[in-house]
Protein backbone atom coordinates (compact mmCIF):
# COMPACT_ATOMS: atom_id res chain seq x y z
CA UNK A 1 0.00 0.00 0.00
CA UNK A 2 1.31 3.36 -0.94
CA UNK A 3 0.27 5.34 2.83
CA UNK A 4 1.18 3.75 5.61
CA UNK A 5 -0.37 7.14 7.52
CA UNK A 6 -3.81 8.67 6.91
CA UNK A 7 -4.72 11.75 8.58
CA UNK A 8 -8.33 12.19 8.51
CA UNK A 9 -10.74 15.18 9.11
CA UNK A 10 -13.83 14.93 10.72
CA UNK A 11 -16.52 17.32 9.87
CA UNK A 12 -17.70 16.99 6.58
CA UNK A 13 -15.40 13.96 5.91
CA UNK A 14 -16.25 11.52 7.99
CA UNK A 15 -18.93 13.41 10.41
CA UNK A 16 -22.25 14.86 8.36
CA UNK A 17 -22.25 18.02 10.10
CA UNK A 18 -23.20 20.19 7.72
CA UNK A 19 -26.63 20.83 8.70
CA UNK A 20 -25.59 21.03 11.80
CA UNK A 21 -23.78 23.96 11.30
CA UNK A 22 -26.02 25.42 9.18
CA UNK A 23 -28.37 25.08 11.76
CA UNK A 24 -26.50 27.23 13.98
CA UNK A 25 -24.79 29.58 12.02
CA UNK A 26 -26.78 32.58 12.42
CA UNK A 27 -27.09 32.00 16.05
CA UNK A 28 -23.60 32.43 15.97
CA UNK A 29 -23.20 35.32 13.68
CA UNK A 30 -25.72 36.55 15.56
CA UNK A 31 -23.79 36.33 19.42
CA UNK A 32 -20.69 37.47 17.57
CA UNK A 33 -22.17 40.92 15.65
CA UNK A 34 -21.73 38.96 12.06
CA UNK A 35 -23.71 39.05 8.90
CA UNK A 36 -26.32 36.27 8.56
CA UNK A 37 -26.27 34.50 6.03
CA UNK A 38 -29.47 34.11 4.07
CA UNK A 39 -30.67 30.64 2.49
CA UNK A 40 -29.61 31.88 -0.91
CA UNK A 41 -25.67 32.72 0.05
CA UNK A 42 -25.06 28.98 1.16
CA UNK A 43 -24.46 27.13 -2.21
CA UNK A 44 -22.22 30.21 -3.77
CA UNK A 45 -20.13 30.51 -0.31
CA UNK A 46 -19.54 26.73 -0.16
CA UNK A 47 -17.66 27.68 -3.72
CA UNK A 48 -15.43 30.33 -2.02
CA UNK A 49 -12.46 29.46 0.05
CA UNK A 50 -12.09 30.24 3.59
CA UNK A 51 -10.32 33.74 3.74
CA UNK A 52 -13.27 34.95 0.91
CA UNK A 53 -15.89 33.02 3.55
CA UNK A 54 -14.48 35.46 6.35
CA UNK A 55 -14.16 38.65 4.47
CA UNK A 56 -18.26 37.68 3.03
CA UNK A 57 -19.82 37.19 7.10
CA UNK A 58 -17.49 40.43 8.08
CA UNK A 59 -15.44 38.35 10.64
CA UNK A 60 -12.18 40.25 12.03
CA UNK A 61 -9.50 37.84 12.70
CA UNK A 62 -8.94 38.29 16.32
CA UNK A 63 -12.56 36.94 17.40
CA UNK A 64 -11.76 33.74 15.54
CA UNK A 65 -10.17 31.87 18.27
CA UNK A 66 -13.69 32.73 20.31
CA UNK A 67 -15.99 31.84 17.80
CA UNK A 68 -14.30 28.70 17.18
CA UNK A 69 -14.32 28.04 21.04
CA UNK A 70 -18.25 28.81 20.80
CA UNK A 71 -18.42 26.29 18.40
CA UNK A 72 -17.09 23.15 20.05
CA UNK A 73 -19.29 24.68 23.17
CA UNK A 74 -21.93 24.36 21.45
CA UNK A 75 -21.78 21.94 19.34
CA UNK A 76 -20.46 19.59 22.22
CA UNK A 77 -24.41 19.86 23.35
CA UNK A 78 -25.84 18.63 20.09
CA UNK A 79 -23.82 15.89 19.87
CA UNK A 80 -26.49 13.41 19.28
CA UNK A 81 -27.73 15.70 16.24
CA UNK A 82 -24.63 14.53 14.21
CA UNK A 83 -23.54 11.11 12.79
CA UNK A 84 -21.02 9.44 10.81
CA UNK A 85 -21.68 9.46 7.21
CA UNK A 86 -22.87 5.83 6.22
CA UNK A 87 -20.23 3.06 5.60
CA UNK A 88 -17.48 5.72 7.32
CA UNK A 89 -17.03 3.12 10.57
CA UNK A 90 -16.30 -0.05 8.32
CA UNK A 91 -14.07 2.21 6.05
CA UNK A 92 -11.47 3.18 9.11
CA UNK A 93 -11.95 -0.34 10.14
CA UNK A 94 -10.72 -1.71 6.85
CA UNK A 95 -7.73 0.37 6.41
CA UNK A 96 -6.85 -0.17 9.92
CA UNK A 97 -6.84 -3.70 9.07
CA UNK A 98 -4.83 -3.23 6.32
CA UNK A 99 -2.01 -1.75 8.57
CA UNK A 100 -2.81 1.88 7.70
CA UNK A 101 -1.99 4.24 10.82
CA UNK A 102 -5.16 6.16 10.81
CA UNK A 103 -4.82 10.04 13.05
CA UNK A 104 -7.16 12.89 13.10
CA UNK A 105 -7.01 15.87 12.47
CA UNK A 106 -10.25 18.27 13.28
CA UNK A 107 -11.17 22.17 13.96
CA UNK A 108 -13.22 20.18 16.99
CA UNK A 109 -12.38 19.35 20.26
CA UNK A 110 -10.87 15.49 20.90
CA UNK A 111 -13.57 14.93 23.22
CA UNK A 112 -16.28 16.26 20.40
CA UNK A 113 -14.50 14.03 18.17
CA UNK A 114 -14.49 10.58 20.23
CA UNK A 115 -18.45 10.98 20.90
CA UNK A 116 -19.40 11.02 17.68
CA UNK A 117 -17.31 8.20 16.26
CA UNK A 118 -18.28 6.53 18.88
CA UNK A 119 -16.06 4.44 21.50
CA UNK A 120 -15.05 1.66 18.99
CA UNK A 121 -14.13 3.79 16.09
CA UNK A 122 -12.73 6.31 18.02
CA UNK A 123 -10.18 3.42 19.22
CA UNK A 124 -9.02 2.83 15.64
CA UNK A 125 -7.00 6.21 15.63
CA UNK A 126 -3.49 5.94 16.80
CA UNK A 127 -3.16 9.76 17.34
CA UNK A 128 -5.51 12.63 18.28
CA UNK A 129 -4.42 16.77 16.96
CA UNK A 130 -7.47 18.47 17.98
CA UNK A 131 -8.87 22.28 18.06
CA UNK A 132 -7.00 23.38 15.16
CA UNK A 133 -7.47 26.99 14.11
CA UNK A 134 -9.26 27.39 11.38
CA UNK A 135 -6.18 28.04 9.36
CA UNK A 136 -3.83 26.39 11.67
CA UNK A 137 -4.05 22.73 10.38
CA UNK A 138 -0.34 22.40 9.04
CA UNK A 139 1.34 22.58 12.70
CA UNK A 140 -1.26 20.15 13.50
CA UNK A 141 -0.46 17.85 10.46
CA UNK A 142 3.05 18.02 10.77
CA UNK A 143 2.90 17.42 14.51
CA UNK A 144 1.09 14.14 14.16
CA UNK A 145 3.85 13.15 11.04
CA UNK A 146 6.78 13.65 13.86
CA UNK A 147 5.17 11.53 16.37
CA UNK A 148 4.51 8.57 14.10
CA UNK A 149 7.83 8.46 12.44
CA UNK A 150 6.59 8.13 8.59
CA UNK A 151 8.35 9.71 5.73
CA UNK A 152 5.53 12.40 4.12
CA UNK A 153 5.77 10.86 1.07
CA UNK A 154 4.22 7.84 2.77
CA UNK A 155 1.54 10.26 4.70
CA UNK A 156 -1.90 11.00 3.03
CA UNK A 157 -4.78 13.69 4.49
CA UNK A 158 -8.16 13.31 3.67
CA UNK A 159 -10.69 16.36 3.72
CA UNK A 160 -13.40 18.45 1.84
CA UNK A 161 -11.93 21.82 2.57
CA UNK A 162 -9.48 23.93 0.23
CA UNK A 163 -7.57 24.81 3.40
CA UNK A 164 -7.10 21.27 3.98
CA UNK A 165 -5.18 20.75 0.61
CA UNK A 166 -3.18 23.95 1.41
CA UNK A 167 -2.14 22.77 5.22
CA UNK A 168 -1.41 19.19 2.91
CA UNK A 169 0.71 21.20 0.45
CA UNK A 170 2.54 23.18 2.74
CA UNK A 171 3.59 19.93 5.27
CA UNK A 172 4.49 18.12 1.92
CA UNK A 173 2.44 15.35 1.82
CA UNK A 174 -0.61 14.17 -0.42
CA UNK A 175 -4.12 15.34 -0.35
CA UNK A 176 -7.02 13.53 -1.25
CA UNK A 177 -10.36 15.37 -1.34
CA UNK A 178 -14.09 14.04 -0.89
CA UNK A 179 -16.87 15.34 -2.84
CA UNK A 180 -19.62 15.37 0.30
CA UNK A 181 -18.36 18.22 2.82
CA UNK A 182 -19.04 21.68 3.09
CA UNK A 183 -16.93 22.49 0.22
CA UNK A 184 -19.07 21.85 -3.18
CA UNK A 185 -17.66 19.74 -5.40
CA UNK A 186 -17.47 21.76 -8.43
CA UNK A 187 -14.97 23.48 -6.57
CA UNK A 188 -13.25 20.71 -5.12
CA UNK A 189 -12.59 19.10 -8.30
CA UNK A 190 -10.34 22.29 -9.35
CA UNK A 191 -8.10 22.25 -6.64
CA UNK A 192 -5.87 19.60 -8.07
CA UNK A 193 -6.07 17.58 -5.37
CA UNK A 194 -3.87 14.30 -5.58
CA UNK A 195 -6.99 11.65 -5.57
CA UNK A 196 -11.06 12.79 -5.56
CA UNK A 197 -13.19 10.24 -3.55
CA UNK A 198 -16.78 10.67 -5.52
CA UNK A 199 -18.20 7.69 -2.90
CA UNK A 200 -17.31 6.44 0.87
CA UNK A 201 -17.07 3.45 -0.98
CA UNK A 202 -14.53 4.54 -3.28
CA UNK A 203 -11.54 5.46 -0.62
CA UNK A 204 -10.52 1.48 0.42
CA UNK A 205 -10.44 0.12 -3.39
CA UNK A 206 -8.75 3.25 -4.00
CA UNK A 207 -6.09 3.23 -1.87
CA UNK A 208 -5.54 -0.51 -1.81
CA UNK A 209 -4.91 -0.21 -5.04
CA UNK A 210 -2.81 2.52 -4.75
CA UNK A 211 0.46 0.17 -4.12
Amino acid sequence: MRYSLIIFDLDGTLADSFPWFLGSLNNVADAFRLRRVPEDEIEPLRRADVREILAHLGVPRWKLPFIARHMRRLKSTQLATIALFPGADQMLRTLKESGVTLTLVSSDSEENARAILGRETAELFSDYNCSAALLGKVGKFRRVIKRAGVDPKRVLAIGDEARDLEAARAAGIDFAAVTWGYTAPEKLRTLNADIVFERMGDIVPKLIQAA
